[in-house]
């Protein structure tokens, strides 16, 4: 009888643990893209839900991967990035401030954010030629979706490239001109936390190193965009009590006069106890 009651007891309390394992997955109530999911010519809003909470893309219609859907209205939020300030500058400049959007998402720790690539203003007159100087530009910046994932320049941009004007340097707060963004590779350094105020945008910040030496730029070094590779890192460092080493890869990106680095790989460097940390 002793028996029974264990084994009664036993399977109750697996059944409560399942259940509750269930019900906690259940209430987040949360359809996540994978980390890396691409975004090719969405359409949807630019918004701003709070002063604080920074800026967010709400789609007009719904977003399919495999199984999960993202239903239409639903809005994910814009990571700094040079072309969303171009974005904010198009909005003020405009009404409505509906875009279509090529972008890719990242996730970490349990949601999801768009860094944004490209846009397209909806329902505005087509801009004409650019200058020689513009159109490098241009390239140049397209080349920052192949070290992770093909991304194709959409058709309706290079056509509107063709035809765009020069456009004077227009001053953006106290920028005068917004930097295109790079891809950084190779480069060693630590991830650390961001300390006070908003630097990094409260997800760390990356470090350089070079022959065992901390390299402190003025900057502070680059701040870190949350994705699933700095997810991993951070993981890892927490596992340790001394600073690891590590070699990236990435994005580099600016908004708003600061430097941000969307990281596509970090991997770890080991010294061997050749140089001090």
């Amino acid at each position: 009888m002793n028996k029974k009651l264990t084994t009664l007891i036993l399977v109750f309390c697996i059944s409560t643990v399942a259940l509750k394992s269930a019900l906690s997955a259940g209430m987040t109530g949360k359809t996540l893209l994978p980390d890396g999911f691409i975004l090719r010519g969405v359409e949807g809003k630019l918004v701003s839900q709070d002063a604080n909470e920074g800026w967010f893309f709400e789609f007009d219609s719904a977003v399919k991967h495999d199984k999960d859907v993202l239903k239409a209205g639903t809005s994910l939020k814009l990571l700094p990035a040079s072309t969303l300030e171009r974005m904010i500058a198009d909005a003020n400049d405009r009404s409505a401030a509906g875009y279509r959007l090529w972008a890719r998402v990242t996730k970490y720790k349990d949601r999801n954010f768009i860094f944004p690539e490209y846009f397209s203003p909806l329902g505005k007159a087509e801009p004409s030629p650019p200058s020689t100087v513009q159109q490098s530009q241009e390239k140049a910046q397209l080349i920052i979706s192949e070290p992770n994932d093909e991304l194709a320049i959409p058709k309706e941009i290079l056509e509107k490239l063709e035809g765009r004007r020069t456009i004077p340097r227009r001053r953006i707060g106290r920028q005068t001109a917004i930097k295109q963004n790079y891809v950084l590779a190779n480069r060693t350094g630590f991830i650390r936390d961001s300390g006070h105020g908003t630097r990094g945008a409260g997800h760390g910040v990356f470090v350089f190193d070079a022959l065992g030496r901390n390299i402190q730029p003025a900057s502070g070094g680059l701040g870190l965009l949350p994705c699933q590779a700095l997810e991993l890192a951070q993981q890892e460092q927490s596992a340790e009590p001394d600073p690891i080493r590590f070699k990236i890869a990435g994005i580099v990106t600016e908004y708003k006069g600061e430097r941000f680095l969307l990281l596509q790989r970090a991997a770890r460097v080991y010294s061997h106890s050749n140089f001090s940390r």
